[in-house]
């Protein structure tokens, strides 16, 4: 495997890592990458370069928890709570408000799971929802100025962590961005931006990494000897990547808001745009 097969893997995994947990959505950049990179790649059948993205989405999830480490540990019950005066147990996040953020997702994802790769994978489809998650960002910001939101990530009440699962549900169409959403549905809700941000990312680790998993126990027989330089190099490059642009993004997101990241989708969605009827 030459340098420049193995480059392409490294500027996968940095699309991968930097669009994944940002709220502009990894779908919509895949489908540029897809036609520009993996296409071009001989030895890359659809099966192989299918199997790719999964590894790299690991990556990413790697990077989180890691980044997460620490609250995890606190979730799973493996490291004791360190509160300070005046904190109580019954604030802090708990698991069980995790899997209740999870719920509507889940379920909506396994009933519709057909319909969503059938018809909703369509370039026309993601292009509508770049733009749709855009509007829904800046309206959460919108509302955030008008009252502010100052609740932290440990006093999410059940009801809370049920809505902002519902919102997380729009991920389920292609584009959308689970970050988009579940962060969109936390400002609704009376979150800071930062909050709502550790908690859509926190959310987003099982969910991932079960499809992940599953993705790859189906897909094993194509970790053949001669592409594992390839998944290793895209591994890497998005754990790398996602570590920096998450530790940068949750730094920026209380001052800058969701508002550039739509206007960043919207100009995606005219660049894909673009790009498709130039090679049709």
């Amino acid at each position: 495997m030459d340098f420049w097969t193995l480059l392409k893997a490294v500027i996968l995994g940095l699309v991968e890592g930097v669009t994944e947990f940002a709220p502009i959505s990894s779908t919509g950049h895949m489908i540029i990458v897809d036609d520009m990179w993996l296409k071009s790649e001989k030895f890359l059948t659809p099966y192989v370069a299918n199997t790719f993205k999964v590894v790299i989405q690991l990556g990413s999830i790697l990077a989180v928890v890691i980044l997460f480490k620490d609250r995890f540990l606190e979730l799973l019950s493996l490291k004791r709570d360190s509160y300070r005066i005046g904190e109580f147990p019954s604030r802090r996040l708990k698991l069980s408000h995790v899997l209740v953020g999870l719920l509507p997702a889940g379920v909506l994802g396994v009933l519709f799971e057909d319909i969503i790769d059938q018809y909703l994978f369509k370039t026309e489809y993601v292009l509508i929802s770049l733009v749709a998650g855009a509007f829904l960002m800046m309206a959460a910001d919108w509302r955030s100025k008008r009252n502010p939101g100052r609740q932290s990530v440990d006093e999410i009440s059940y009801r809370q962590a049920f809505i902002i699962g519902l919102f997380q549900c729009l991920s389920l169409w292609p584009g959308f961005s689970r970050s988009g959403a579940t962060i969109s549905g936390g400002v609704f809700l009376g979150l800071s931006h930062r909050a709502a941000a550790d908690f859509a990312f926190i959310m987003a680790v099982p969910i991932m990494a079960g499809a992940s998993f599953l993705s790859l126990l189906k897909n094993w027989q194509y970790f053949r000897p001669e592409v594992w330089p390839f998944f290793a190099a895209g591994f890497i490059s998005a754990f790398v990547f996602a570590f920096l642009s998450i530790r940068f993004f949750l730094r920026l997101i209380d001052k800058i808001k969701l508002f550039p990241f739509a206007i960043y989708r919207i100009l995606l969605a005219a660049l894909i745009l673009c790009f498709l009827w130039l090679n049709r």
